[in-house]
């Protein structure tokens, strides 16, 4: 229990809990100490477990109930917990972290709130995105079953490679099967945080943008009849007479393209221009919209932000109205993947770049909308894709106030210092551009206080992505001349 020490007590004061246990473990870690319990990511799993006779106290009179170690700390320190392990997730055993997080979440013992939240989160991320893992749990037994291969164990594939003789398993190396069999393996390096996310996305990404035409012009095919019909939309659209009414409206809109648009709904909403209704109108509309039955997750909801509420944001230049901003928090909600094609990657290619109006609109969708996963692939696809890669939808009429390349303003340094603030996790490449971009735009924003701010708060919670580049991002630091300099040299000299 000694050696865990240092690293409970970072869980209960440290600012940046995650990022500091991760720092402590790369370089506590020790698989062939001669303790009794090493330092290693089992151990730790191990302690976390451990059964332990506790006192609960009851409304009628205390009982001893056996609990694991891990519910015997404070609330924080088990989110915090929870937290650390699902940023380092990859380096444990999946089947215990997955037994600990529900454990926690099926004892009878109540939970707090944030302890129940990092341990779904955790789960999460541990499942698969296809739900077979529900397949794999034995809900009469309670028990999981799980492949052939342990965690820390041989791959089959070498195993099958290396046979039953004792030679030893690359030539090249003396290493042995046994010797390699009796070795504690951990990989020290994670894969890019939800990579699988966008990818996945990938393929439906793509038929609904061939499927819209974004790149063409609005498709000329539509009937008279179609024609007429969107016409009178649109007037109605603007001439607002009652609620009712408008929940009428938005029922005809989605009947026309839905079933009698063959397939051409985004040429009818481009005719119909419901981004030229007010706000209370629009809101209604987008609540309305929906179509129920309808489980599509991109195509149509992607279609409805992009001809309501995304032509408002491109040229907003005063705060967004309240009534607003709640129908696109509560809507973005339900189509998170929408949100991100057909709202914050058009937002964040805006021509001249965003404002400070714009930044609060994306800021709250990020904190209230999205799953800090989400987030991280958001920054990625944003910072490190190429330009023909960062694939947005909108109605083709507004394209042209998207720019081909992101505009850095001090804006955007603002959002990316809210997103650092909401610790979510950026990946290592998206932090490689961060720094890149720094450098290049260090001598430009010099006296931006913003720009400091962000710096100092990447610094602050990006501490163990930056090593490799601390010189080139003092390099950056000291061509700036703001009320945080000193503090963010200072931070980068304890590197």
């Amino acid at each position: 229990m000694e050696q865990w020490i240092p690293l409970f007590h970072i869980f209960l004061n440290s600012s940046t809990p995650e990022t500091e246990a991760s720092i402590w473990l790369n370089q506590s870690f020790n698989a062939s100490s001669s303790s009794t319990t090493p330092i290693t990511t089992s151990s730790f799993l191990s302690l976390l477990t451990k059964p332990i006779n506790a006192v609960v106290s009851s409304s009628s009179s205390p009982t001893t109930k056996r609990v694991m170690f891990i519910q015997t700390l404070p609330d924080m320190v088990q989110s915090r917990i929870l937290s650390f392990l699902a940023l380092e997730h990859q380096r444990f055993c999946k089947r215990d972290l997955t037994r600990l997080a529900r454990s926690l979440l099926t004892d009878s013992l109540a939970v707090d709130f944030w302890v129940s939240t990092a341990a779904r989160n955790l789960l999460d991320l541990l499942s698969d995105s296809n739900y077979e893992w529900i397949s794999g749990f034995n809900m009469d037994s309670g028990e999981e079953r799980f492949g052939d291969e342990e965690f820390e164990s041989l791959p089959s594939w070498l195993k099958d490679k290396v046979g039953d003789d004792d030679e030893m398993v690359f030539p090249w190396l003396p290493v042995s099967l046994d010797e390699l069999n009796s070795r504690e393996l951990f990989g020290s390096q994670r894969d890019s945080i939800l990579s699988q996310f966008g990818e996945c996305a990938g393929d439906s990404l793509d038929q609904a943008v061939k499927e819209m035409e974004i790149d063409g012009p609005i498709n000329t095919l539509l009937t008279d009849e179609i024609r007429d019909s969107a016409a009178t939309l649109r007037a109605q659209v603007l001439n607002f007479e009652s609620c009712s009414k408008m929940v009428e409206l938005a029922n005809k809109i989605r009947q026309l393209c839905l079933d009698k648009g063959h397939g051409d709904s985004f040429a009818i909403l481009g005719l119909i221009e419901p981004w030229k209704a007010d706000d209370e109108i629009a809101s209604i509309l987008m609540s309305h919209l929906l179509n129920p039955g309808d489980h599509e997750e991109l195509a149509w909801p992607s279609q409805v932000l992009s001809s309501i509420v995304l032509p408002k944001m491109l040229v907003l230049e005063e705060s967004a109205s309240r009534v607003l901003v709640s129908a696109m928090v509560d809507y973005c909600k339900l189509h998170q993947r929408a949100a991100e094609y057909a709202l914050l990657f058009p937002l964040m290619m805006r021509i001249g770049g965003i404002n400070n109006f714009i930044c609060d609109v994306i800021t709250r969708i990020v904190k209230e909308c999205l799953h800090p996963v989400h987030v991280s692939s958001f920054c990625q696809k944003l910072l490190c894709r190429g330009e023909s890669e960062k694939k947005l939808i909108c109605l083709p009429s507004h394209k042209g106030l998207i720019s081909d390349e992101l505009v850095w303003t001090e804006s955007i340094f603002i959002l990316l210092h809210n997103i650092l603030n909401l610790n979510i996790q950026l990946t290592q490449d998206s932090v490689d551009q961060l720094v890149l971009q720094a450098h290049e735009l260090a001598q430009r924003f010099s006296k931006s206080l913003r720009f400091g701010n962000f710096l100092l708060c990447l610094v602050t919670k990006c501490s163990s992505l930056l090593t490799s580049h601390k010189l080139l991002l003092t390099k950056a630091v000291e061509q700036t001349n703001t009320l945080v300099t000193k503090s963010i040299l200072s931070k980068l000299a304890s590197f």
